[in-house]
């Protein structure tokens, strides 16, 4: 019995990507969630973070927001943003970083807040 299933990322114009993998862990708003074949079903929202795909060779996207559903042993990523770290340079990481830092200070709502902070966390994270 194989211990992989398929993770797909997909945006309003694209698939990012489409592959098996043996696990994902995901930042959702519960916290980090790791994903393994057979997983309960699930319907979670993402916060900014990192998504880590375990598979062969380790892939990281970095992504604003997003839902996720896991159901028969298929992981479906919906996002606006998602970033292949190994195709982020440096400049475009300092930009995000610049934005996110000026969006932080102008969040009227604790949610707002919120989100902008992971956002922020996770741009000086990848920065460093």
């Amino acid at each position: 019995m194989s211990d992989k299933f398929i993770v797909e990322i997909i945006s309003p114009d694209q698939t990012i990507l489409k592959q098996e993998t043996n696990e994902v862990i995901i930042p959702s708003f519960e916290g980090q969630m790791g994903i393994l074949n057979n997983h309960i079903p699930l319907i979670t929202f993402l916060r900014p973070g990192i998504v880590t795909i375990k598979a062969e060779v380790e892939k990281k996207y970095y992504l604003e927001e997003g839902t996720v559903e896991f159901s028969n042993n298929n992981l479906l990523i919906l996002t606006s943003t998602a970033k292949d770290l190994d195709h982020l340079d440096k400049s475009k990481i300092n930009e995000l970083l610049r934005k996110a830092e000026a969006n932080l200070n102008t969040q009227s709502t604790d949610k707002e807040r919120y989100v902008a902070s992971y956002k922020l966390e996770t741009l000086k994270e990848i920065s460093q």
